[in-house]
């Protein structure tokens, strides 16, 4: 999305010709597929684990961080791969996405007028949101030492990555859209009266 508003505000006369069909199924592809192959791969190596004692996950979903402190084995290696995996699927395109909005606003502010810039960012504003809320809560779970907080403050803020942001995504585009905003009006009227 970052890239489709950045060839849309920076390059809009190229913008047919490179964001072509071919170009969707590509970005398409590949994000579902680094994402498939990163779940399949890490998920077969906690299988490889072996757990004793308690089977109680404190948690609202199978977390990697939380079955890996369920094994009984030293899974120093295992933490490892999860942790390289982890940032390199999840820096790339967070740092992607920077430098993109960094260009996109460098652009509006250098060539657009005041009329440019509010056009301009009304149409990132519900991208930058979405990300805000996806990658701010999932640097503070798992970026930060686990003794910083606790586990129920960890518990909603997975929470909050994991459903909130797939349930508010379509919900936040929505409001850019005239039709919603107008049948919003209509309903918050009727409220007043």
């Amino acid at each position: 999305m970052s890239y489709d508003r950045y060839l849309a505000i920076c390059d809009p006369l190229r913008y047919n010709s490179i964001m072509s069909s071919r170009l969707q199924y590509h970005l398409m592809f590949w994000s579902w597929f680094t994402g498939s192959m990163t779940s399949i791969y890490l998920a077969a190596q906690i299988y490889l684990l072996q757990y004793c004692g308690s089977n109680v996950i404190d948690h609202f979903f199978c977390d990697t961080v939380a079955l890996l402190e369920l094994s009984c084995l030293t899974n120093y290696i295992v933490k490892v791969e999860d942790l390289i995996i982890s940032v390199t699927v999840t820096l790339f395109p967070f740092v992607f996405i920077c430098l993109t909005y960094i260009c996109i606003f460098s652009t509006v502010f250098r060539r657009s007028t005041h009329t440019g810039r509010r056009k301009a960012f009304s149409t990132c504003t519900s991208h930058l949101i979405v990300v805000s809320i996806f990658f701010g809560s999932l640097l503070s779970v798992y970026g930060a030492p686990s003794s910083v907080y606790s586990a129920n403050l960890n518990k909603s803020l997975s929470l909050l990555y994991t459903f909130f942001t797939p349930l508010f995504n379509p919900i936040i585009y929505s409001f850019r859209s005239q039709e919603i905003r107008s049948a919003l009006r209509k309903i918050m009227n009727r409220f007043q009266n």
